[in-house]
C-alpha cells in the first residue's frame, strides 16, 4: 500500500452482506456520507436488507435521532445488489456475511479478485475467526483487517481493530481513522486471536447462563432479571443471546473452543439444539423468548 494512510480518506465503500450486521455498517457508512454498494447474495436478500435498513431508519426518525430529510438523504447514499463485482470500484469493503470460514474465505477471496484498486482495504466484521485464516485468502494480506461493530451497530459506539501478523502499519492506520474520525466510533485494538477482546469475555458468560437454564437452575426470565436488576445490566444474558442470534452465538464458541480447548467456550447441547431447530433468537422470533416483528 503506497498511499500515505494520513491522507487517505475512504468515500466509496462496500458492504458485503446485508443481515443484523451488515445493514448497520452500511446504515452507518450512509450516515457519515458515504457512497455505499452492499452486496446479497441473492435479489431477494437485497430486498430484505433493503427492508431491514428502511425499518432502521425509521426508528431513528421516531425517536428523534434523525428527521425525515435526514433518512431519505442516508437511504439515497446507499445502493442494494446482487452482483459482487458492483465492488470493483471500492476503496474500502467490509464483509459481514454468515460467521462460517468458509464462507467468510470464500468472500475475501472473491474481493481480492474482484475489487480493482490496488491500496483497497478488505476488512473483515468476523465476531471471532482469527483474522490471519480471511487474509491468506487473498493476495493481499498486508491489507487485511478486522473490524468488529456491534450490534445494533447504529447505536453502539465500539468497534474492534484487529490486525493479523501480515497487517501493514498503513492499514492498521487508516482502518482506525475510519473508524474513529469517519464514523465517529470508540476503537480498541484487539489481538488476532479467536473471540479477541470483547467475545472472550462474553461468549463464556452467555454460555453460562444457557447452561443455567438448560439445567433447571433458573427459567430464562429469572436469569436476565438477575442481571438486569442485580447487576445493572442493560440485557440479560439470554435476550441478548437471542439478540446476537444463537447461530452466531454457537460459531464464535466452537471458534474459541477451537483455539483454546477451554470447556469453558464448549456450546451446550441445548444451543446446539436450538440452533439445529431453527430457534436462532429475534431473526427467526423465536429463541429463548418469543417475538413479533418490529
Amino acid at each position: 500500500m503506497d498511499a500515505n494512510p494520513q491522507q487517505v480518506v475512504d468515500r466509496r465503500i462496500g458492504v458485503v452482506g446485508c443481515g443484523q450486521m451488515g445493514a448497520g455498517i452500511a446504515e452507518m457508512c450512509a450516515r457519515a456520507g458515504l457512497d455505499v454498494v452492499v452486496v446479497e447474495s441473492d435479489a431477494d436478500g437485497a430486498r430484505r436488507g433493503r427492508t431491514r435498513i428502511e425499518a432502521s431508519l425509521a426508528r431513528a426518525v421516531r425517536s428523534g435521532r434523525l428527521d425525515e430529510d435526514g433518512a431519505q438523504a442516508v437511504f439515497g447514499r446507499l445502493a442494494l445488489t446482487a452482483a459482487l463485482d458492483a465492488l470493483a470500484d471500492r476503496t474500502l469493503v467490509i464483509e459481514a456475511v454468515a460467521e462460517r470460514e468458509d464462507v467468510k474465505t470464500g468472500v475475501m477471496a472473491a474481493l481480492d479478485r474482484i475489487v480493482t484498486d490496488p491500496d483497497a482495504v478488505l476488512a473483515t466484521n468476523t465476531s471471532s475467526i482469527p483474522i490471519m485464516r480471511l487474509a491468506t485468502a487473498t493476495s493481499r494480506p498486508s491489507q487485511v483487517i478486522g473490524l468488529h461493530f456491534f450490534n445494533p451497530v447504529p447505536v453502539l459506539r465500539l468497534v474492534e481493530i484487529v490486525p493479523s501478523l501480515l497487517t501493514s502499519q498503513a492499514t492498521r492506520v487508516r482502518a482506525t481513522a475510519f473508524v474513529t474520525e469517519t464514523l465517529g466510533k470508540h476503537a480498541v485494538p484487539a489481538p488476532d486471536r479467536a473471540g479477541f477482546v470483547v467475545n472472550t469475555l462474553l461468549i463464556p458468560y452467555l454460555l453460562s447462563a444457557v447452561r443455567m437454564a438448560e439445567s433447571g437452575f433458573a427459567p430464562p426470565e429469572d436469569i436476565d432479571a438477575g442481571m438486569v436488576l442485580g447487576c445493572a445490566h442493560p440485557m440479560g444474558p439470554l435476550r441478548l443471546a437471542d439478540l446476537i442470534g444463537l447461530d452466531t452465538v454457537q460459531a464464535a464458541a466452537e471458534a474459541m473452543y477451537a483455539e483454546y480447548r477451554d470447556l469453558h467456550f464448549a456450546p451446550p447441547a441445548l444451543l446446539l439444539r436450538m440452533v439445529e431447530g431453527g430457534r436462532l433468537g429475534r431473526k427467526t422470533g423465536r429463541g429463548f423468548y418469543e417475538y413479533t416483528a418490529a
